[in-house]
């Protein structure tokens, strides 16, 4: 069972994250992360890797090494990442990096703070340490200077409990602490490149979040991910068709999946102010960076991909925001 948090490696050695838990039969919707190098800035035995970061870096690096791993998948309606999976060599499964971490005698400082962490957060939540993993590039083996702490709790109670107990974490000031305004600024400036918002936006919707911040000193972030069987949906049970791009407003009627990975609000009094006019009622994102960016019985302004959602029970409409540079979730005052 793959999904969202874990990394998958092809023959060539190339190496993808994983997208949501919605995936055909004969591939794995993933985007490439890290590619063998000779210029690269990490170092895995012996073999230099180049990462990649925005989504349209990533595709164009993919046209080039590995076309065909660009396809139109006909249930999302558009051309994704995926990899074929006769083409997959290593699955890569965060609950075993952190079962590995746990088992070594000597770890480095950000293992040691990745471990750290993952201990808190069972220890507050009272939940299995086994629903907990390593992602990014500690799972992969690819930590370099300035390498963050990249947590997933799977399982939808596992996941409530955990983000309930790192906020109080956060309160009680020990070594898992909120972002204070510098740490906030250098976020922002980390993720300029993917993102249009304004510092007194970014900062006001980051400031109530308890998905990222400082443990034992190094940058922290964690995802909350369902299992696939608790998500509601299987591949091809729906159909989504991409209508052009909306601004739109509306107030949050359901956050119940706000914090977890894909997230989703469910809107109502929804008015769209500009680009495809259609009822819009809800906003989705695969993106991370947008959970947790709303609450109920809160307006909001989204900007994003319209998509005609239809499955056997009729056609909706929802926004997707996190494909573009320009899209963005915003509470209004």
């Amino acid at each position: 069972m793959i999904m969202e948090g874990f990394f998958i490696e092809d023959i060539d050695g190339l190496i993808f994250d994983v997208k949501g838990l919605l995936h055909p039969p004969d591939r794995v919707i993933a985007y490439l992360r890290y590619f063998p190098d000779r210029e690269g800035e990490r170092e895995r035995r012996g073999v230099k890797y180049r990462k990649v970061y925005s989504l349209a870096e990533r595709d164009t690096v993919l046209k080039t090494k590995k076309p065909e791993y660009l396809y139109f998948d006909p249930v999302f309606g558009i051309v994704l990442e995926g990899v074929p999976r006769d083409r997959i060599v290593k699955v890569y499964d965060p609950r075993e990096k952190l079962s590995q971490l746990l088992g070594e005698e000597e770890r480095s400082g950000l293992e040691e703070a990745a471990v750290h962490l993952a201990l808190e957060i069972a220890r507050k939540a009272g939940i299995p340490l086994s629903s907990i993993g390593v992602s990014g590039s500690m799972l992969v083996g690819l930590a370099g200077e300035g390498s963050d702490v990249d947590l997933v709790v799977f399982g939808e109670v596992n996941s409530r409990k955990a983000y309930r107990a790192v906020g109080d974490l956060m309160a009680e000031g020990g070594d898992v602490k909120a972002y204070d305004e510098f740490g906030l600024k250098r976020l922002y400036e980390f993720r300029l490149k993917d993102t249009t918002m304004s510092y007194e936006e970014f900062a006001r919707s980051e400031r109530r979040k308890h998905m990222s911040g400082l443990v034992m000193g190094y940058d922290f972030f964690l995802r909350f991910v369902k299992f696939p069987d608790e998500y509601g949906e299987s591949y091809g049970e729906k159909r989504y068709t991409p209508l052009g791009y909306a601004l739109i407003e509306g107030v949050v009627s359901d956050d119940s999946d706000a914090i977890f990975t894909p997230c989703r609000y469910v809107l109502e009094k929804v008015r769209v102010l500009d680009g495809v006019t259609k009822p819009v009622n809800e906003v989705f994102s695969l993106r991370g960076r947008f959970s947790d960016q709303a609450k109920e019985g809160e307006k909001i302004m989204a900007k994003g991909k319209v998509e005609a959602v239809t499955s056997e029970e009729g056609e909706c409409f929802r926004l997707v925001i996190g494909g573009e540079r320009g899209d963005f979730l915003i509470v209004k005052r």
